[in-house]
């Protein structure tokens, strides 16, 4: 099936269609699960109620931009529902202006692997990883991540720039 027949196929309920629907974007959407919390089991949670929320608000969706990313948006935003549900969020903190950061040495990218970054990543404090996943992989503004997670936008911008210090520190034995 193509993606508007198997869109088709799950706006009308076939078992067929969202089977092969779960199968074509488990592993993306198991990603970004992962993305935003440290375990396993908790990401697998979240991979199950995303996809019931894609199957229950499928018919919302108009054709118009990705598919793709109409499902991950889902996605995301049911992780950040987990990570306020559960006050993992809690550890932001405000802070008025962010920590300069020095000039980034970006040859220790060229020796690790993506897995390996995104394992560095996955080891950030949660908000850190958070923000990060939503600015720099998601692409969301300082000012959305600020209204999702109900937060201020200086707290957004501290905690990304904070978690780029932290990953600076993390890469300089592959340097």
């Amino acid at each position: 099936m193509d993606e508007i027949q198997l869109i088709k196929g799950c706006k009308e309920n076939k078992p067929k269609a969202q089977k092969e629907l779960y199968e074509t974007y488990a592993r993306k959407m198991m990603a970004v699960c992962l993305r935003y919390t440290n375990d396993r089991e908790s990401a697998q949670d979240l991979l199950q109620d995303g996809f019931i929320k894609v199957f229950t608000a499928i018919g919302t969706y108009s054709g118009n931009g990705s598919f793709e990313g109409w499902m991950r948006k889902i996605f995301v935003n049911t992780a950040l529902e987990y990570l306020r549900k559960n006050d993992i969020l809690r550890e932001t903190v405000d802070i008025d202006s962010p920590d300069t950061l020095k000039e980034p040495d970006y040859s220790a990218l060229e020796k690790i692997s993506a897995d390996e970054l995104m394992e560095l990543v996955r080891e950030l404090p949660t908000g850190f990883r958070t923000v990060f996943n939503m600015f720099a992989i998601e692409g969301y503004s300082h000012k959305e991540i600020a209204e999702a997670l109900g937060i201020n936008e200086s707290t957004s911008r501290s905690q990304f720039t904070r978690a780029k210090k932290l990953l600076q520190k993390k890469l300089e034995p592959f340097r």
